[in-house]
């Protein structure tokens, strides 16, 4: 066994100082050197096991095994995810099917800072409220590629685009975590929250308008600028402070869309922008595919967000993991690191093969290949071609989650955090950048709150601040990390045909992170000082105690919207059958 070490050099700055030489090394390689992904990843990893063993005095032995864990932990459920909406992309490629996607596109609009919007920014956050884990990025930065995107900037959009629901993703995950460490309950943080994002959300479309086309071409689509962001950021901040942690990602996202789609039945921007040097479109003259057609080529767009849902359902979730879920403890890592508390830290590997997100997306490719009128036998070339096109891509994501595993066991991580906590009367400022740091190390906003919720929530306390302002701004700050972050940017780069170029999609979303994260952290510090008022009234839970989901978002509940949609979709396509 052995016991982290938090502060190597008995001097908090300096032990900070040599903890920032692997996050640095990141920056360095991508951004000075422009490494490809993979290879700084890599290298990566040999700087934080070398700082583990030799600084940290971690044991060889369990540096490795930690980094095998996270490893382990890329491949599954990470790369699974990743392969299968790849896959599921693939198919509607090879088939032809995209094409009349494009069609359909051009229809509603083939200007490309709304169909930003609309794919990047509302669809993609409905993809993050109900799957997360990458396949947001990986599904949208896709179908902006294919709709004839820059690659660089369909990639680097998406990723952007993906901050203001990373915090709600996958059903509330993040927040539930945070409320699990922290003792706060979910329903006090998901409103804190939300009186945060609702904020950067409201004018993210105006920020990644002006990024794709500058600030006059922005003002042309202002309205759907505006009725985009607003939308969203409205929907978010009601179901966020009203419903809970679950729903906001899902309904915003479809809300902004119903919005935009309304608003271009009675606008239209007076020029079409495009990309600089990219060709002319052809001119349609009406819509020459059938309503069945068209159903035909969104089949499995439709499918994925059905089975998606059906997936996030947490009775669904319990019944495949009672029928498929393999678990094991680490050999030789399970309960062998033991915190600064003397806590031991558990390591168990969880394989839930059929609950997992990747499975639901995979089985929508599966059932989409006849639909799309594919073959079983082209459908299994196409799954091959998609692991040789994303084997790059498979070495980057496995290799960043080996660096984080071995940061975080190894005391690393908790280094910064230490240093970041000494800040006193101004931790509030630099709350959400242990968020940001934890999501760029892991990927992950629910492992950020995982990591850092209980830090944020026990400093908080002992300055005077309301605790739930800090754990919070972990889940807030942490949504502008995710841009960044190597796993992100591996996903993006793997979905936008950027393999080997991670480095210019890196310093393409950068700055943009500090940005953000800037505007987040003086949010943060004005809520801990200024503006007390909107902080809400809690009790902290019982030790021990399971925080409970709200009533409107029980089994039942979530039945009965499944069967909702399902019904809305087969009664759409008969009207526009009967119509046709």
């Amino acid at each position: 066994m052995w016991t982290q070490v938090i502060d190597p050099f008995s001097n908090i700055g300096l032990s900070a100082l040599v903890a920032l030489i692997p996050i640095l090394f990141i920056f360095w390689a991508l951004i000075i050197r422009k490494m490809k992904g993979y290879l700084a990843s890599l290298l990566a990893v040999l700087v934080a096991l070398t700082i583990a063993v030799f600084i940290y005095k971690m044991p060889i032995k369990l540096a490795l095994l930690s980094t095998s864990n996270g490893i382990l932990y890329g491949l599954f459920p990470i790369c699974w995810i990743i392969i299968s909406a790849v896959f599921l992309f693939n198919l509607t490629v090879k088939s032809g099917q995209f094409e009349i996607i494009r069609h359909f596109m051009a229809t509603i609009t083939s200007d490309r800072r709304i169909q930003a919007l609309l794919i990047a920014f509302s669809f993609g956050s409905f993809l993050e409220g109900t799957a997360g884990f990458g396949a947001p990025v990986a599904i949208t930065a896709a179908m902006l590629v294919g709709l004839g995107f820059n690659p660089l900037y369909a990639a680097g959009i998406c990723l952007i685009a993906n901050t203001a629901p990373v915090a709600f993703g996958s059903i509330g995950i993040p927040i539930t975590v945070a409320s699990q460490v922290s003792g706060i309950p979910e329903m006090a943080i998901s409103q804190m929250i939300g009186r945060t994002l609702p904020l950067l959300s409201a004018f993210l479309p105006l920020y990644i308008v002006v990024l794709m086309s500058g600030f006059k071409k922005t003002v042309e689509v202002l309205p759907a600028v505006l009725v985009s962001g607003f939308s969203f950021a409205l929907l978010q901040w009601f179901t966020s402070n009203d419903l809970g942690p679950a729903l906001p990602d899902i309904i915003a996202g479809i809300g902004s869309i119903i919005c935009l789609v309304v608003l271009l039945r009675f606008w239209k921007p007076k020029s079409t922008w495009r990309f600089p040097n990219e060709p002319v479109p052809v001119i349609i003259e009406g819509n020459t595919y059938s309503a069945g057609e068209i159903i035909r080529a969104w089949s499995p767009f439709i499918l994925l967000t059905i089975l998606v849902i059906a997936w996030g359902l947490q009775p669904v979730k319990q019944f495949f993991n009672s029928a498929g879920l393999l678990q094991f403890e680490m050999p030789g890592l399970h309960n062998m690191i033991a915190d600064k508390n003397h806590q031991l830290l558990p390591h168990i590997f969880r394989f839930n093969y059929l609950s997992a997100a990747g499975t639901s997306i995979f089985l929508a490719a599966l059932i989409a290949i006849p639909l799309v009128g594919l073959t079983a036998k082209e459908g299994i070339k196409i799954f091959r071609d998609t692991l040789g096109q994303l084997k790059f891509s498979i070495l980057t994501v496995v290799s960043v989650l080996g660096f984080a595993y071995c940061l975080n066991d190894s005391g690393i991580t908790l280094t910064l955090a230490a240093a970041l906590a000494n800040t006193g009367f101004l931790f509030p400022f630099f709350a959400p950048m242990l968020g940001w740091l934890g999501v760029f190390i892991t990927g992950s906003d629910t492992s950020a709150n995982a990591l850092f919720g209980k830090l944020q929530s026990a400093t908080a306390s002992s300055i005077g601040v309301d605790p739930v302002i800090t754990v919070a701004a972990n889940a807030s700050g942490g949504v502008v990390g995710k841009m960044i972050s190597p796993q992100s940017i591996a996903v993006a780069a793997a979905a936008g045909n950027l393999v080997g170029k991670e480095s210019d999609l890196f310093r393409f979303t950068v700055k943009h992170s500090f940005i953000m994260l800037t505007f987040i952290c003086l949010i943060v510090l004005a809520q801990a000082y200024l503006f007390i008022g909107i902080i809400p009234q809690y009790q902290m839970l019982a030790t021990g105690v399971k925080t409970l989901q709200p009533d409107t978002l029980t089994g039942p509940a979530y039945l009965l919207a499944l069967g909702l949609l399902l019904a809305s979709f087969f009664v759409l396509i008969k009207l526009i059958t009967r119509k046709k």
